[in-house]
């Protein structure tokens, strides 16, 4: 059999100058060590290992392809690199079996990756017909085809209207079950082809983007457990970045960017009652926010995928 040829996508990482000069305070340090946690093709890593010579970097992604691209890409390293398969709600974990107590960096690139669009097989994209899939990590058990085919109407709708925040929500989820009934739906353009037949015809053919698009979303979240696993994450991430640290998060859609930005600004704010008139200081807030950025015109126009981006950035100013 003739070896197969891997195709390397095309990656760009979004927001990479901002992100730099955001991580910048606390990486120009001696000995600094960056926790990107979800490295992805190593885009940003490469970015951060190459501005500040010093840095250490562990990586965390729950994709073991994205994991072989980043080590090649980030072989030239060496040492300073140390690459871990883990879902990043399990970096305390990860910094444990290192040794690591404190880092004085944290990225999070959230969302679906360049490689995970590209490779048509995993299921995620609306525009091309592949198996129903989209698992970030093929170990899972849970497929969205499993989804489709065996949760009740009620449990789709709930899903579609809490993760995609798709205003047909019941519609569409009646629509799949009478559809599974006829045969079950295991590809994409079966899907596509159920939710676009569901919608009413303004939405069909008006100009606020594909009628699959919300709920292809809303799928991807559920199958992956996204939200959980970041509303676990950022208090995690928080309580192992040392003073002077900080914390930088790449959203890309409304339900991700709202967790982030109530993380932190619960950490930024003090817990004391309202009435005191002087504030204790061990109930002043260990964080501050730094910025809340999005990408240029000129990116966004180079880079579709950055459309969508928010860079939100905290610093601890305190030990907790």
């Amino acid at each position: 059999m003739a070896p197969v040829t891997v195709v390397r996508p095309i990656h760009v990482p979004v927001m990479l100058d901002e992100v730099v000069d955001a991580l910048r305070p606390a990486l120009s340090a001696p000995d600094a060590t960056v926790l990107d946690a979800t490295v992805g093709m190593g885009g940003h890593a490469a970015a951060l290992l190459e501005a500040f010579p010093n840095a250490r970097l562990i990586g965390i992604d729950r994709d073991g392809d994205a994991l072989t691209i980043a080590g090649e890409r980030l072989a030239p390293y060496g040492q300073r690199v140390h690459l871990v398969r883990a879902r990043f709600d399990a970096l305390p974990d990860v910094l444990d079996e290192l040794g690591q107590h404190l880092v004085q960096a944290v990225l999070f690139d959230l969302g679906l990756s360049s490689l995970q669009i590209d490779q048509t097989e995993r299921g995620f994209s609306y525009a091309k017909d592949a198996p129903l899939d989209m698992r970030m990590d093929d170990r899972l058990e849970v497929s969205a085809a499993d989804i489709v085919n065996t949760w009740t109407a009620a449990e789709l709708a709930r899903v579609f209207s809490a993760y995609g925040e798709e205003p047909h929500a019941l519609r569409v989820a009646q629509a799949v079950v009478a559809a599974r009934s006829e045969e079950p739906i295991t590809t994409t353009a079966q899907l596509v082809d159920v939710v676009t037949g569901a919608m009413p015809a303004a939405v069909r053919f008006g100009s606020g983007g594909h009628p699959a698009k919300r709920v292809f979303q809303a799928l991807r979240i559920a199958v992956n457990d996204e939200l959980t696993a970041l509303a676990d994450a950022l208090p995690a991430c928080l309580s192992r970045v040392a003073v002077g640290g900080r914390v930088a998060v790449l959203s890309y859609h409304s339900l991700e960017d709202r967790l982030v930005k109530h993380a932190f600004r619960d950490a930024s704010e003090s817990q004391a009652p309202r009435h005191l008139p002087v504030v204790p200081e061990s109930l002043m807030p260990a964080f501050r926010v730094v910025e809340s950025l999005v990408p240029s015109a000129d990116e966004v126009a180079e880079n579709t995928r950055a459309a969508s981006a928010r860079l939100r950035v905290v610093t601890r100013i305190k030990e907790a």
